[in-house]
């Protein structure tokens, strides 16, 4: 086949491109994108703590409300010109291919005293040996041809432009010319198709003049963001490193340029923000970013689970805004929709705080409005705990597994919590490569069914990466029946069991099932409900030995009994208490204590 030379990139225009002007206005693209960045950042970080902390009444409420919808349209054009920049550097780094190729072809058709045509035909002269009817084999004219894939063959030779000779066998200058002219057809054939996509995707990054940013414009903005990812995937995405280890991953990011640095978090907010190793500050920025692209694709999808996952994403996004002096600032270290949901929520900087931990949820947690008001709170007291003892302390919410839900059965056995596993040690050990601290002082927390997850990271490799503590609250049990196999040492594993917590007395399996025959819910759940089902006294639970129990050996801290259960309509009140200071100080303090390195003073409780 010919190529179609009416497109509007021709010989002459590819051979002259400079695509060093296409870099220079990314370049601008890219200083308005970070300006928009930085105006986003000062009004976040500094007048609206201002206006919080100095002016009350119903004019500063006013003024900080305009001031979040401005700090949204920064955000969106820090989003929409850092992707115009992305597309334009991309889009000189793929022409270049084809253009060198041009321009060899070219200079080898110079070399030979051949005529390059614009239409990118190639003419040669006569040569050769004498024939019987010609002195010399003739000149001619060959058209290029775009060759076929090789498992396809290659397309018949091109005919000889009309009124020309043909390609004479004859002559040694008809191959080399036609070879000539199917690289010059093949290069601009390339660089068509390239200025197509580019034009195309370009023209979709623009906005309507005097937009208003709301949700329908951040669908449209996760649309852009998904068509320069397409194109970027050369450029950008190949290198991103996700196969190495975060300590690799932190050298990489490390070795990068700002400007590059700056490419990445613009077009791949979703890689780089759960990309453990990254450090906490550029992956608080992409996931950021990238959230509201997120609240953007959702919003546009009506299924119930895509709408449960937007209001737990509206309502992080709520707390990300929120302006309040008394609460360590947010990272958002990790945002995403696929499988029930994830979310990683640090109170206070983990990469310069001495004292980190990261506390892992269990049953029936999932990316929803009820997480986001409430797991994150467990975080947020204990980062305000531990601060009192040590500022220099931060606390995460890591939801990064697929925890499992009471409407499932799941629950009843290990399957997500050894699924999780892995994924939590490599986000411990993107920690310990990218705090400041010579020596930090890390905690891996598990509550309810999250203690199996965290006690199946312990009994990977070498166990938790960096972890100094553990600490289990409403464990059903931790997959291993002695404290001393969690890799911390036995004196460094700490257990809080409330006294009316019905999962920390759980059954067996084996005691369940001959205790709970016929009862119609399966599994832990259908234990606790079931009330008289209760662990016999021989210190074995669902998940192994009673972590609150001698022989398991651990140290258990002091917690409040919590109400018994079904009180106030809840089922299970006193499972849900460990954290919060106002409705069980001592449990809340001794945590403190703990993730600050102050184990020595807490309240110990009797083993069971």
């Amino acid at each position: 086949m010919t190529p179609d030379c009416a497109g509007g990139l021709t010989l002459a225009r590819l051979r002259a491109l400079d695509c060093a002007e296409l870099e220079d206005a990314a370049d601008g693209w890219g200083r308005a994108s970070n300006r928009a960045d930085a105006a986003r950042d000062r009004i976040d970080k500094q007048v609206l703590v201002g206006l919080a902390t100095t002016q009350e009444g119903a004019a500063a409420e006013a003024a900080v409300a305009r001031l979040r919808v401005l700090s949204r349209d920064f955000q969106y054009i820090y989003t929409e010109c850092g992707l115009v920049r992305t597309t334009l550097n991309s889009f000189a780094n793929e022409l270049r291919a084809p253009q060198r190729e041009l321009r060899r072809a070219l200079d080898d058709a110079g070399g030979l005293r051949f005529t390059v045509h614009e239409d990118g035909s190639v003419s040669y002269p006569p040569a050769g040996e004498p024939t019987l009817t010609a002195p010399q084999p003739p000149g001619g004219t060959s058209a290029g041809r775009l060759l076929r894939p090789p498992d396809l063959g290659a397309a018949p030779a091109s005919p000889a432009l009309p009124g020309l000779p043909g390609p004479s066998g004859l002559n040694p200058n008809a191959a080399k010319a036609q070879e000539i002219a199917d690289r010059i057809a093949r290069a601009l054939f390339d660089a068509r198709d390239i200025d197509s996509r580019y034009t195309r995707t370009l023209r979709k990054l623009t906005a309507e003049e005097g937009l208003g940013v709301t949700s329908e414009t951040w669908t449209d903005a996760y649309g852009d963001a998904t068509a320069v990812r397409g194109l970027a995937d050369e450029y950008l995405s190949d290198s991103i490193p996700k196969d190495k280890t975060p300590a690799e991953r932190k050298a990489w990011w490390e070795s990068l340029t700002q400007e590059a640095r700056e490419e990445y978090l613009a077009v791949f907010p979703d890689r780089i923000g759960n990309l453990d190793g990254i450090p906490s500050d550029a992956r608080d920025a992409a996931n950021r970013d990238n959230l509201q692209l997120l609240i953007g694709k959702l919003s546009a999808q009506d299924d119930g689970e895509s709408q449960t996952r937007l209001e737990g994403l509206r309502e992080i996004d709520r707390q990300l805004r929120a302006v309040d002096p008394r609460v360590p600032p947010m990272y958002l270290l990790g945002i995403g929709d696929e499988g029930n949901g994830r979310a990683i929520v640090a109170y206070g900087n983990p990469d310069t705080a001495r004292n980190v931990s990261a506390y892992v949820p269990g049953l029936g947690t999932a990316l929803d409005k009820g997480f986001a008001e409430n797991d994150l709170k467990r975080a947020r007291d204990t980062a305000i705990g531990a601060q009192k003892y040590d500022p220099s302390s931060a606390a995460i919410t890591w939801l990064g597994y697929d925890a499992p839900q009471a409407s499932k059965f799941d629950v009843a056995g290990a399957g997500r919590a050894e699924a999780g596993a892995p994924a939590f040690n490599s986000f411990m050990s993107g920690l310990t490569a990218t705090n400041q601290h010579d020596d930090p002082h890390l905690t891996a927390i598990g509550h309810s069914y999250g203690s199996r997850t965290v006690g199946a990271a312990a009994q990977h490799d070498d166990g938790i990466p960096g972890a100094d503590d553990i600490v289990f609250v409403g464990s059903p049990g931790v997959g291993v029946d002695r404290a001393e196999d969690l890799g911390v040492g036995k004196d460094h594993v700490f257990v809080g069991a409330a006294g009316n917590d019905a999962v920390t007395r759980l059954p067996s399996k084996q005691e369940a099932a001959a205790g709970a025959a016929g009862f119609s819910v399966a599994g832990p759940i259908g234990a606790a409900v079931a009330g008289d089902l209760a662990d016999r006294g021989d210190d074995d639970l669902w998940f192994g030995r009673d972590p609150a129990s001698r022989a398991f050996g651990a140290r258990r801290f002091e917690v409040s009994d919590g109400p018994l259960p079904m009180s106030g309509g809840a089922p299970l009140p006193a499972h849900s208490n460990y954290f919060d200071p106002q409705k069980d100080l001592v449990s809340a303090d001794n945590i403190a204590k703990i993730v600050t390195g102050r184990s020595r003073s807490i309240k110990a409780e009797e083993w069971r």
